[in-house]
């Protein structure tokens, strides 16, 4: 099987190079208008995500039913998909999330929320189990981040540990959909046991308050998830927001590389 990862180098190159804090932050920002109404909207200043040409969004059975041509119409470029949950847990939306972004032609991606009380290839052999390939239209998204909140799951593994599990996990996703995984992560798990690591990787990034430059020094992103209180236009209440790196130019050519059936 083909590596994609090989065969992207070169737009991987090109696309994150727009991501460099050296160039297009000292642009001018204030005349950008917003490109989707925020309950809590943040001032990044001359770092302004609004700057950036492709926006997308990222749910889960928690933004309920989506009219998913509205989203289209509205201008929203992509949609990350919550597909599984450690060893044995779906989305209960899933199915219904990717088919119908699908049928509007939004392009789409599954994610995996890790889980470190579960095997790299229990979680593995789940996600592969429910998520068809027809469903991994953009690569699958792995992530990782820790989950202070779980009241069955407070183990917290050496970064090496992590590092291991993490590629396992990843390393099994590319094998069986022919597509390297883009990690997701926030700021305090990239901290933690992330850092110089998985270079080969598109990463997404959460940074709500700050421009990602500011609190992933020296990281490399692909998409930035800039805040949590976004109004899009056929989703009820409040859901996350993204920018992707690159250029109108640099998406079309990503999104034409990495949706070749393998």
């Amino acid at each position: 099987m083909r590596r994609l990862s090989l065969a992207l180098l070169p737009v991987l190159g090109l696309l994150l190079g727009a991501c460099s804090s050296t160039d297009y932050d000292l642009m001018s920002t204030a005349s950008i208008p917003p490109k989707f109404a925020d309950r809590d909207p943040q001032d990044f200043g001359t770092m302004n995500p609004h700057r950036h040409e492709i926006h997308g969004i990222d749910v889960s059975k928690w933004n309920g039913d989506i009219d998913w041509p509205t989203v289209k119409r509205s201008g929203v470029s992509f949609a990350f998909i919550k597909a599984t949950e450690g060893k044995d847990r779906v989305d209960s939306k899933f199915g219904d999330h990717w088919q119908a972004a699908r049928a509007a032609g939004v392009p789409y991606a599954p994610y995996h929320f890790y889980y470190f009380c579960s095997t790299a290839d229990e979680q593995a052999d789940w996600f592969i189990a429910n998520v068809p390939k027809a469903a991994v239209f953009l690569p699958p998204v792995l992530d990782a981040e820790w989950n202070g909140e779980s009241k069955t799951c407070t183990y917290r593994p050496s970064p090496l540990t992590v590092q291991t599990e993490l590629k396992r996990f990843m390393d099994r996703l590319e094998a069986y959909y022919g597509k390297r995984p883009i990690i997701y992560t926030s700021v305090d798990f990239h901290r933690d046991n992330l850092v110089d690591q998985f270079k080969d990787h598109h990463f997404w990034v959460r940074s709500v308050a700050k421009h990602p430059s500011v609190t992933y020094v020296d990281r490399r992103w692909a998409f930035w998830q800039y805040t949590s209180t976004g109004e899009i236009p056929g989703i009820s209440g409040t859901t996350d927001i993204n920018v992707f790196a690159g250029s109108k130019a640099n998406w079309r050519k990503w999104v034409a590389e990495v949706s070749k059936p393998k």
